[in-house]
């Protein structure tokens, strides 16, 4: 899909998983958008999130499928590390025993997921898919254009 604008205020879906993004060309923050309604900034955005109150592009999520998605964690850059497999949604992964509060780089199996800067589903949002980089994201700056920091304390797997 080409880069499209969408008025904040009045935007439903009801088409499967898309990745919207605050800037054209796909850059800026990332924001998941399931099948329903989002009337609100704050809908998308979610508790403690990045404030944007205009989405200027858009592509479809690759691969969400729930049926076998999996993951895997690692502490450092270029897999290296204690590593954390996942095939579910996990609200708080220092909870669930990952160690750090960052993850250094990971590998998509399969499906698709987001993860979130901060427990709970909140803070900056990072799409991951298997169909994107092939599924490897050799260090954090491949998590998105805005990603500063390695930072991911929850992670869910995408929603269709």
């Amino acid at each position: 899909m080409n880069e499209a604008g969408a008025d904040a205020s009045k935007l439903p879906l009801s088409f499967p998983s898309w990745v919207a993004f605050e800037y054209p060309d796909f850059q800026g923050q990332q924001f998941i958008l399931e099948k329903g309604d989002y009337p609100r900034w704050s809908a998308w955005s979610g508790s403690g999130g990045h404030h944007s109150d205009q989405l200027l592009s858009f592509r479809p999520v690759l691969c969400a499928n729930h049926s076998d998605s999996r993951v895997t964690l690692f502490e450092g850059e270029n897999f290296q590390g204690c590593k954390f497999e996942l095939n579910d949604d996990y609200p708080s992964l220092p909870s669930m025993g990952w160690a750090s509060k960052d993850v250094g780089s990971l590998k998509v199996s399969s499906g698709a997921w987001v993860a979130y800067q901060y427990p709970g589903y909140r803070g900056y949002q990072y799409v991951l898919e298997q169909d994107r980089h092939s599924g490897e994201f050799r260090n954090y700056s491949e998590f998105g254009t805005q990603a500063h920091t390695g930072q991911l304390q929850s992670i869910r797997r995408v929603q269709h």
